[in-house]
């Protein structure tokens, strides 16, 4: 299934559970954002940690989602994504 399909059809739950993980401001970006993703494509998703929030927040955040929507998520937060694209993500990435 492509990611962007998953998406759509439970992105309330990926706000609840991104929520219950301690993170904030869920936003997709990279394919989806693109329109350009296909079967088999992972779901770019960036995060707020919110205070408090640890590895174990956003490794369970990603599993759970990976599980909830069937797909590979690669969960990022803006402090991960490199510096030499950071701004143009920050700049493009849409609400879930």
């Amino acid at each position: 299934m492509r990611p962007s399909i998953a998406l759509n059809q439970k992105r309330s739950a990926v706000r609840e559970v991104a929520h219950r993980f301690r993170t904030a401001n869920p936003r997709i970006f990279g394919s989806v954002l693109h329109g350009t993703d296909q079967d088999g494509s992972d779901l770019d998703l960036l995060v707020d940690a919110l205070p408090g929030a640890t590895l174990f927040d956003l490794g369970g955040l990603q599993v759970e989602l990976e599980a909830l929507l069937g797909i590979h998520v690669d969960l990022l937060t803006p402090g991960d994504l490199p510096a030499k694209f950071r701004a143009q993500v920050l700049a493009e990435a849409l609400p879930v």
